[in-house]
């Protein structure tokens, strides 16, 4: 969902920018950027952006802010981390910006609402998960990865339908009738897509999802 700028007061986008700014400085001083320095990590990463950018792309809507596209969060954190995950989502944002699908003014709303909530939400998901189910690799990939994403993807729907309310941009009503309904179809779609990128990373290359540990899912299984 790509909220424009006409659908908000300038208060919030000035909010939005403050908030941003925090998060800047948090993720800038609690990432270890060393760690790009090696190519595989840095390659990892620009590929979740290219990634992103091309999935946001493909979307559907028929009103201001009410797009919708496959998001990609869960994929991104269980991969990349939370951090480094709202930094491509940050940039795949920035990349559709540059594109023309979005307005500069509204990228910092725009990075709250579909970079750092969800990437929080599939944190969440993940140490909830990891805390009361056992450590299994079909849980990983069943509960985490499929559920998880479905998840995200919906409560990343419902946030921005209430900041639409809450910012008086369209009713609740016509909100519950004519868009929540298909966050489910959405919910849907985004389990398959992540859940099988995930599944093909932990069979293929496990190197490349930070959140899976070989100790804990396999290993005496």
């Amino acid at each position: 969902m790509d909220l424009p700028v006409s659908l908000f007061p300038a208060s919030w986008h000035w909010i939005s920018l403050t908030l941003s700014l925090f998060v800047f400085h948090h993720l800038a001083t609690t990432i270890r950027w060393k760690h790009l320095a090696a190519p595989a990590q840095l390659n990892l990463l620009l590929g979740f952006v290219v990634s992103l950018i091309l999935l946001w792309s493909l979307r559907a809507g028929v009103k201001p802010g009410l797009n919708l596209h496959l998001l990609g969060a869960m994929v991104a954190t269980l991969a990349l981390g939370p951090r480094l995950a709202i930094v491509a989502l940050g940039l795949a944002l920035a990349g559709i910006t540059l594109n023309g699908a979005l307005e500069w003014q509204a990228w910092p709303l725009n990075f709250l609402l579909m970079g750092v909530a969800p990437v929080l939400a599939a944190q969440l998901w993940l140490r909830t998960v990891e805390r009361r189910l056992p450590a299994h690799l079909f849980v990983f990939i069943f509960v985490v990865a499929f559920i998880g994403s479905a998840v995200t993807a919906m409560l990343q729907g419902v946030l921005a339908a209430a900041a639409m309310v809450a910012g008086s941009a369209y009713s609740f009503a016509f909100l519950a009738s004519d868009y929540l309904p298909y966050l489910l179809l959405l919910g849907f779609a985004e389990a398959w897509m992540s859940g099988a990128a995930i599944t093909l990373m932990v069979v293929y290359r496990p190197d490349w999802v930070v959140a899976f540990d070989d100790r804990r899912y396999l290993i005496d299984k």
